[in-house]
């Protein structure tokens, strides 16, 4: 029998030559390579900055200190995501908005973000579900609209901006394009993974960048996130390392959520070959998927590419008409019996206890349970081969038909 893991990682010679450059060089912890991925980061999307991180929750959560979001603050997000875009929100101690999705699609509905607006809300965190950006212009035209009733805090990043901050959760896609620009340079902040089933791996990891904007100055955003990110210590390790350097101040109780070299020298020879071998391979699986599939009228193919957007492939999210969450549950059962290993993306988060204890219910978000009910995520990443595609699909459309 064929064995078909779901998302293993894909680890080249390049990778481990990398590391073990880096494990000979005696500097493991935060330096050269991670400021080197970062530089490279910041040119491969476009941006203005890079901060690399220890994931991307930390990302998301720094981004939101930085612009002084806690307790009566309102932030919205999607309430089809993983926990990461909602539970960051309430580690600063500000309260979570949900809304539901699209019609036809897994990304937040830009409208239902527009009726969930008070003056309260201070952030706007969007989530690319599969690598499939989401529609930036709607919601930054939103925010742009909204400036009337937005309530800063005085002396703070949340009124130099002069309006809602768009912090995207692009946990699933980099190297995906949104009229021609890559994310990274959309929102006005930008969270990547690097975790071991993305795209793009450091093992554990994450980014925050930020585009440009005349209002900011990209050395103090640095410096800033910088000081968060590693207990609010005004020098890194490589700085204190310099003859005669050690002396430091703490000027901040911050974090500790830095990248090491470790992570970043897997990173950088990555993000050397993903364009021409990680994304092209992955566009190439979900072709040979929709080939076979868009034949076939029991099932719903995931929307990857259109006009305007162009995904990073990360998840191929199919959807099995007709189907309760209980009969694909069975469908999952039985691939895994032949080997295949399938998974679900996502429980909407009311489904899940810690936001059931917040009094969020499912029943306010009827098209994420709709969707929910009858998803199946198939196996997606480089190390399928044609044939293993091939066993996939045979069997997929083989248990349908039972």
């Amino acid at each position: 029998m064929r064995k078909v893991l779901f998302s293993p990682p894909d680890i080249t010679q390049n990778e481990i030559d990398e590391v073990v450059d880096t494990l000979k060089s005696g500097w493991i912890t935060t330096g050269p390579k991670t400021k080197l991925f970062e530089k490279e980061i910041t040119k491969y999307c476009g941006a203005a900055g890079t901060v690399c991180l220890n994931s991307a929750t930390a990302a998301m959560e720094l981004a939101l200190m930085l612009f002084d979001i806690g307790p009566g603050d309102e932030v919205i997000t999607s309430v089809y995501t993983y926990t990461a875009s909602a539970s960051v929100i309430l580690h600063c101690g500000a309260t979570p908005i949900l809304v539901d999705i699209k019609p036809g699609e897994f990304n937040i509905d830009s409208k239902k973000i527009e009726e969930a607006i008070t003056d309260k809300t201070k952030a706007i965190i969007p989530v690319d579900i599969a690598g499939m950006p989401v529609d930036f212009d709607e919601i930054l035209e939103i925010v742009e609209r909204k400036r009337y009733i937005f309530n800063p805090k005085k002396g703070s990043y949340q009124e130099k901006l002069g309006r809602i901050l768009v912090l995207s959760d692009a946990a699933h896609s980099i190297g995906a394009e949104y009229k021609g620009k890559k994310t990274g340079n959309i929102a006005d902040f930008t969270s990547f993974s690097f975790h071991a089933v993305k795209n793009l791996t450091t093992a554990e990891g994450g980014a925050l960048t930020w585009k440009e904007n005349k209002v900011f100055d990209n050395e103090k955003i640095y410096k800033e996130i910088m000081l968060l990110a590693l207990h609010g210590q005004n020098k890194d390790a490589l700085s204190k390392m310099k003859a005669g350097a050690w002396e430091y101040d703490i000027v901040m109780p911050g974090y500790k959520c830095n990248m090491t070299d470790i992570n970043a020298s897997i990173g950088l020879a990555q993000l050397r070959r993903y364009d021409s071998e990680i994304l092209k391979r992955r566009r190439e699986i979900v072709e040979l998927y929709n080939e076979k599939l868009i034949k076939d009228n029991r099932v719903i193919l995931p929307n990857l590419k259109d006009k305007e957007r162009q995904s990073s492939y990360h998840l191929y999210l199919l959807r099995i008409k007709d189907k309760s969450r209980k009969e694909v549950n069975i469908i999952i059962e039985k691939m895994a019996e032949k080997g295949i290993a399938t998974n679900v993306h996502y429980k909407p988060l009311p489904l899940l206890t810690a936001y059931k204890n917040l009094n969020f219910k499912i029943d306010a978000y009827p098209r994420s349970e709709q969707v929910y009910e009858n998803e199946i995520s198939l196996p997606l990443h480089n190390l399928l081969t044609n044939e293993d595609v091939e066993y996939v699909l045979n069997n997929l459309i083989e248990i349908i038909g039972e």
